[in-house]
Order: C-alpha cells, then sequence, then structure tokens
C-alpha cells in the first residue's frame, strides 16, 4: 500500500471545502473496519484512507501550516499503513471509569504478545508498531497499541472466503470475534488479494 508524502495532505483551506465528504466518507469506512473484541477491546484495521483522516485532522486541530509540520506527521503516520502483505490495526482499550482502567492497565501488561488473526489451519500473531515502546512496557500496558500482521500469500488468499477472527488470548483477557464479509473484504483489498467466486 503507498505511503502518504506532505503532498497528498491538503492545506487548511482545501481541507475545509472537502472535510464534510471525507470525514463522512471515513465514517463508513470504519464501521466495515472497526471489530470489537469481547468488551474492554475494539482493533480498528488501517488503511491509507484512515490515515490520512487522522493526519488531516490533527492538522486542522493544532492547525498547522509548514510543511515540516506536516512532514512530522506524515513520517509518524505512515507506520500505521500496512506493507504489501500485510493488515495493520490500532488496538483500543475502552475503559471510560478512571478506577476501571487503573485496575486493568496493570493486568494487560504485553497484551499485542497475544493477538492474533486465525483461519481454518492458520494464525498469523501481531508485532506493535513502536518496538521502542515496548522496551518501556513492563507495569502498566497502554490503552492504544499499533499492531500490525504479516501474512504468508496461502493465508492472505483464504481472507475473502473466510472464516478469519481476530483473537486475543492474554492470560487476563480472553475474546475472539468473527469477522463479517465486509470487514474480510477491506482486509483482502488491503493485502491485494481479488476475492475468488462465492467469496
Amino acid at each position: 500500500m503507498r505511503k502518504l508524502t506532505v503532498d497528498d495532505i491538503a492545506d487548511l483551506r482545501a481541507y475545509e471545502r472537502e472535510r464534510a465528504g471525507f470525514r463522512a466518507r471515513i465514517i463508513e469506512l470504519k464501521k466495515r473496519r472497526r471489530v470489537p473484541v469481547g468488551e474492554l477491546m475494539t482493533i480498528v484495521f488501517e488503511n491509507r484512507d484512515t490515515v490520512r483522516f487522522q493526519i488531516q485532522e490533527m492538522a486542522r486541530a493544532e492547525r498547522m501550516l509548514s510543511d515540516e509540520q506536516i512532514a512530522h506527521e506524515v513520517a509518524t503516520y505512515n507506520d500505521l499503513i500496512p506493507d504489501d502483505g500485510e493488515v495493520s490495526g490500532t488496538l483500543f482499550i475502552e475503559i471510560d471509569d478512571p478506577v476501571e482502567l487503573r485496575r486493568w492497565l496493570p493486568r494487560l501488561t504485553r497484551i499485542q504478545d497475544h493477538v492474533r488473526l486465525e483461519g481454518p489451519g492458520w494464525a498469523v500473531p501481531a508485532r506493535e508498531v513502536d518496538e521502542e515502546r515496548l522496551s518501556r512496557e513492563e507495569e502498566l500496558t497502554t490503552t492504544v497499541h499499533y499492531l500490525r500482521f504479516r501474512f504468508r500469500p496461502e493465508q492472505a488468499a483464504a481472507v475473502p472466503a473466510g472464516p478469519v477472527a481476530v483473537v486475543v488470548d492474554h492470560p487476563n483477557y480472553r475474546a475472539r470475534t468473527e469477522l463479517g464479509p465486509e470487514t474480510r473484504a477491506e482486509l483482502a483489498a488491503d493485502l491485494g488479494v481479488v476475492p475468488g467466486p462465492g467469496s
């Protein structure tokens, strides 16, 4: 999947003109790419459009005007755009109650090591995009993890027809969610897989 450049990010005036339509399209896109995983977690599978939206919204909120500011955000967020043969996702621990959050974060350390995508006879483990952050995580996890899943060609080819599930098997949290056909189609597109008949 092609990475973003500074030229892909509209300046503030141009973005204001396209924002309503672009935002509505991203909301619809994320409905197909957002998957609840048990009661406490959600994963959003990222692609070029979802990442561009994040950068545009950040630039808008922080009134970024210079190419240097935008270039920094593009370089940071490009890590979320999957490479060929990959799917990427942002895993959110969604606990609103501060007391509950303080109770859960120490219990979920290294959660990123216990996430995988799987189908019949295969499994693709997640790896954290920010390896540097991993070395700092000892007593508490963070509420957001940026993950990548590297597929072999035969695994990617199995995605459109499914079944495919997101699985979390942490000692303190276990959940499994089967992906619906629209989500599988999105992931197949990310992987460059053309669905066969009946997919």
